[in-house]
């Protein structure tokens, strides 16, 4: 969504095709902003310092509370920023990460920091293999999203998690830009199959070995 790549109406065609509640961009420039003219809906944009594009949000529905953006730990040339959205049951955060291998990790690490308990990432993570976060899954689709030089391709478009649960998902046709778009389905994850941690976890272990004591001591092995 620079100079080249998807252009306004292609993302109007998207929104008109999916219709989704959310809709999360990358390297989006000013002039997609435009697309309130074009379909409605609520727009939010947060250009990279120094850059024409940026990340950008476009919902049919008003934001509970305006999009906040988060600094990252930036390479050498290019200072990367993140999109941070609080809906109440669930943060959402639209990332752009970098390059490099161990700079993309940190900025994660610095953006699931600032997110809620029940949480997802979403976006251009440019991670080659596992991303490693503790306590998120990776629940988007597993098909590749991005063809380096056109040749190998990756999945760089993914969708790690916290608390959520993924009821459907898709990497979509590729248009006129490099990434092909991923569509998610996500809701919060019931309380009964959270997984627990810390000492909610050992509380738990405990009470699962004082059970299987006493079933020993009421059923004696032969």
């Amino acid at each position: 969504m620079r100079r080249v790549g998807a252009a306004i109406e292609d993302v109007v065609a998207l929104i008109e095709q999916e219709k989704p509640d959310l809709l999360l961009m990358q390297e989006a420039t000013r002039g997609i902003g435009f697309v309130k003219d074009r379909v409605g809906g609520h727009y939010a944009w947060a250009p990279l310092p120094g850059r024409i594009h940026g990340l950008a949000m476009w919902s049919p529905n008003p934001f509970p509370t305006p999009p906040r953006t988060v600094t990252l730990p930036s390479g050498a040339i290019v200072h990367r920023v993140c999109q941070v959205l609080d809906l109440g049951t669930f943060g959402v955060a639209n990332v752009h990460l970098s390059h490099g291998q161990v700079l993309n990790r940190r900025q994660l690490r610095r953006i699931v920091a600032s997110l809620p308990p029940r949480a997802a990432v979403l976006g251009d993570y440019n991670i080659v293999g596992p991303a490693m976060v503790p306590g998120f899954r990776d629940i988007g689709p597993r098909r590749p999203t991005h063809a380096m030089i056109e040749v190998l391709p990756l999945r760089l478009d993914r969708c790690l998690a916290r608390g959520l649960v993924c009821r459907e998902s898709a990497v979509l046709p590729r248009g006129p830009s490099d990434h092909r778009p991923i569509v998610v389905h996500l809701c919060p994850e019931p309380e009964a199959h959270r997984p627990l941690r810390g000492m909610a976890a050992a509380a738990e272990r405990l009470r699962r070995a004082g059970e299987r004591a006493r079933t020993a001591l009421r059923d004696p092995a032969p």
